[in-house]
């Protein structure tokens, strides 16, 4: 449901109602900090059935700009009432996406698969893929990768999910991503930019497709910033040891995490854990409860742990370093990026800050 949201949300022109109970609302609402409506079904809607709440609200919102899309939860679809043969007359993006249907990546596939996009021969410049709400760094995302490809003289086509409805709906046959665990799979994919080395070879077969780029700009700053990278991380190790880590995250984030503190601090990444389906990558574990969490914390006690507010809360003493939501407890205003050159140099950055407060405590 939370993942449907986030997706729906990015995109200009809809409005989202999530079709359930108010906590089935507010969940999604204090994660993705969007506007969103909501049904608020009561114990009388579950009895005796939950569409006439749902026409009420939808008839509320018809005077709205642009179209509507309803998320159905966990207790609506369990009633089994038929919601599309209701919502007939209205024009309305019906996405069912319960909890128990999948996680926050299956909810978003689902809705941007009700969208229907379908990619046009004639639109100009390259996709960004892979930008979600529930990402703590989509924003910086977005804005890294559209820097750089201006730099290359590149346009930017769609941006999934972050642009209007009509761009959404007809994508460029070209796209790039920035975190795989919310690919569109449209358009033919040219790589990810995630890492420095990703990036160049991403930008390397951009400069193939498009005859009119000039990609040396970006090429040159890959090289520079790295070097500054390694400088840093030199200077780090010559008075501390590699640090012990633990990674907890979506697959992508985890996964470029480990290749980036192994390459440049020589880190002993001691675990490393997705939520989501690791799809058979080597050295990830999947565990999705607080119990697994702390089980593998306590077994490791790393000097680093990169995750979100649960992994902190196990371990308030460890270094900590947010990757992946929920980041609870801090204001977070200016867009971060940890794709691209400025995600690498972001991400570093904050691990050899924390590292260095850490370590140097007696």
């Amino acid at each position: 449901m939370t993942g449907a949201a986030a997706c729906l949300s990015g995109i200009e022109g809809i409005t989202v109602v999530i079709h359930g109970s108010s906590g089935c609302y507010y969940y999604p609402t204090t994660l993705l900090h969007a506007p969103l409506e909501g049904t608020f079904i009561m114990e009388n809607e579950v009895i005796f059935g939950a569409e006439d709440r749902l026409l009420e609200v939808i008839n509320g919102l018809a005077g709205k700009k642009g179209k509507i899309a309803v998320v159905n939860t966990c207790v609506p679809a369990v009633l089994g009432e038929d919601y599309r043969q209701a919502l007939s007359s209205h024009d309305i993006i019906f996405v069912d996406s319960p909890g128990f249907a999948g996680d926050a990546e299956t909810g978003y596939q689902k809705a941007l698969a009700a969208l229907a996009p379908e990619t046009d021969i004639s639109a100009t410049g390259v996709n960004i893929d892979g930008v979600c709400a529930l990402d703590p760094f989509s924003r910086g995302n977005v804005q890294e990768i559209t820097r750089l490809l201006q730099c290359s003289s590149i346009p930017v086509a769609t941006v999934f999910c972050l642009d209007s409805l009509e761009k959404i709906r007809r994508p460029a046959p070209y796209t790039i991503g920035t975190n795989a665990d919310y690919s569109s799979c449209i358009g033919t994919f040219l790589g990810s930019t995630l890492g420095i080395d990703e990036t160049v070879k991403t930008f390397r077969a951009l400069g193939c497709i498009f005859d009119e780029s000039d990609i040396d700009p970006v090429i040159r700053e890959c090289a520079a910033e790295e070097e500054r990278i390694f400088r840093a991380c030199e200077k780090y190790l010559r008075r501390f040891d590699p640090p012990q880590v633990a990674i907890f995250a979506n697959l992508s984030y985890a996964l470029f995490a480990k290749r980036s503190l192994e390459k440049y601090l020589d880190a002993d990444v001691v675990s490393t854990v997705t939520r989501n389906d690791p799809c058979d990558a080597d050295s990830v574990t999947q565990v999705s409860g607080i119990n697994g969490i702390k089980e593998l914390i306590d077994r490791y006690k790393p000097d680093l742990i990169l995750g979100s507010s649960f992994e902190q809360s196990v371990s308030p003493n460890s270094g900590f370093v947010g990757i992946t939501a929920p980041l609870r407890g801090r204001v977070s205003l200016a867009p971060r990026t940890i794709a691209g050159i400025g995600g690498t140099l972001s991400f570093l950055e904050d691990v050899l800050n924390v590292c260095i407060n850490t370590m140097g405590k007696p």
